[in-house]
């Protein structure tokens, strides 16, 4: 029985507590779960667009392999094309992070490193263009994709020296770890709600 001044409170049937504190977990793994990294956004569309223009880059000297292995002029430069379709899709490659490259070529975990190579498929990609009357609409996507892969490699060795790329994989880890934590609690809780 309540006293003066005090609400009574009648116990709830254990299927409301558990909604209760199903609902109140929700509350809680919200306020944990703080809202992505500005950093690592920012890190992830700059490696988007580093992507997409390398892509470019392998088509563009595709293209020049191709007329220049057709038309027999000049097999150098095709071979010369061919390197820098390997480079550059090695480019592409080492923007996805993928683990099992970067474990075997550590040079292109660091961004100094990445931004060199980036900077050498940039000066690849440039080198010998034809500039025939025929061919103008190459050169202009050839001087576009390369000037493109210079300034994002130019934006990654600035940014190694300056140590962000450092800091991005120790704010990558944090937010590994914090996600690991709240799955953990997540489960746990789960664990704890079955056994009840």
């Amino acid at each position: 029985m309540a006293q003066r001044g005090e609400a009574e409170t009648l116990p709830l049937h254990p299927a409301l507590s558990r909604v209760s504190s199903s609902s109140s977990r929700a509350r809680a793994a919200a306020a944990v779960r703080p809202g992505p990294d500005p950093l690592l956004v920012i890190c992830r569309c700059f490696s988007f667009v580093t992507s997409l223009t390398a892509i470019l880059c392998v088509a563009v000297n595709v293209l020049s392999a191709v007329r220049s292995f057709k038309d027999g002029s000049d097999v150098f430069d095709g071979i010369f094309r061919c390197y820098a379709v390997v480079i550059a899709f090695i480019v592409v490659v080492a923007e996805t992070e993928w683990g099992f490259v970067i474990k075997f070529w550590k040079i292109l975990e660091y961004w100094a490193g990445r931004g060199m190579l980036q900077i050498f498929v940039a000066v690849m990609t440039r080198a010998f263009p034809d500039y025939s009357s025929n061919q103008k609409e190459l050169v202009v996507l050839q001087n576009i994709a390369s000037y493109m892969l210079l300034a994002c490699g130019l934006v990654y060795v600035i940014s190694g020296i300056l140590c962000i790329g450092f800091l991005k994989r120790a704010r990558q880890k944090k937010e590994i770890t914090r996600e690991q934590a709240v799955k953990d609690l997540e489960l746990g809780h789960h664990f704890v709600e079955v056994m009840a």
